[in-house]
């Protein structure tokens, strides 16, 4: 019988050997993490002919260029930084934490950032980054898109991160700081038209430039048109936002 059918398993055997695997897999990483992290501080790469560790693992150990360099993020972080082996080998912290976390960690708040960020999820380790460390808003702005620009002020962004030259992020809402997201999309023509006409529609209420209320309004006439056709509302009452949570509640 094949390793990989396990058809032959009970319910309850499945989930016990997949916690397994899954728990053997974290110390593996944890000590694979060590074996790179000991690998790039001796320079091994040299002799093996390879001017980089990235360029080791790359072309000796076969790792994607986005595994490598995750990889070699997080095991650099863990060298300096020991606590992260024992976190990641323990399950606590997943790869993709470690590389966030990497440059907010400082000897006297390793061992609390770790303890917070035990068992989050990549978004919520960054909504914690942006309770812990918040940055400033970033610009309101829409450029036009065209080959030989593809740079940080990238097409149809609106409230956009800064991203590397070259590089078109697909889009996302990150947190900045608490109850503050910036919001980065590629919008076409059509929608680039009625958001200047929306623009323009608000000039009399809204102060040039102020992308995100024009956002917020769009998004809070959407949705009260949406609740009339869910709900059969003939109106709404203005004197209070509801949050998402109450606009769940209500479809459940």
């Amino acid at each position: 019988m094949s390793n990989y059918s396990l058809t032959h398993l009970s319910d309850g055997a499945l989930l016990h050997g997949l916690k397994e695997q899954v728990a053997h897999d974290c110390v593996t990483t944890a000590l694979m993490l060590a074996h790179i992290a000991e690998v790039d501080a001796r320079k091994l790469y040299l002799p093996a002919a390879y001017p980089s560790m990235t360029a080791y693992c790359t072309g000796e150990l076969h790792f994607s260029e986005d595994a490598a360099g995750k990889r070699l993020h997080a095991a650099r972080a863990a060298r300096e930084f020991p606590a992260i082996f024992a976190a990641v080998a323990e399950g606590r912290l997943h790869l993709s934490a470690v590389v966030m976390l990497a440059a907010r960690l400082a000897p006297e708040n390793v061992d609390e950032l770790i303890a917070s960020a035990t068992h989050r999820s990549k978004s919520g380790i960054a909504q914690l980054l942006a309770e812990r460390f918040p940055r400033a808003d970033v610009p309101a702005r829409i450029s036009a898109l065209s080959p030989g620009n593809l740079d940080e002020h990238a097409p149809g962004r609106v409230a956009a991160a800064s991203s590397p030259p070259g590089h078109v992020e697909p889009s996302k809402v990150t947190p900045l700081a608490p109850e503050r997201y910036a919001l980065q999309c590629t919008i076409g023509q059509s929608t680039h038209e009625k958001l200047a006409y929306a623009r323009a529609l608000l000039a009399h209420q809204v102060a040039p430039g102020d992308l995100p209320t024009v956002v917020d309004r769009a998004l809070e006439a959407l949705i009260e048109q949406l609740e009339k056709q869910k709900f059969g509302k003939t109106s709404r009452p203005r004197a209070g936002r509801r949050g998402a949570g109450a606009r769940m509640s209500r479809s459940r």
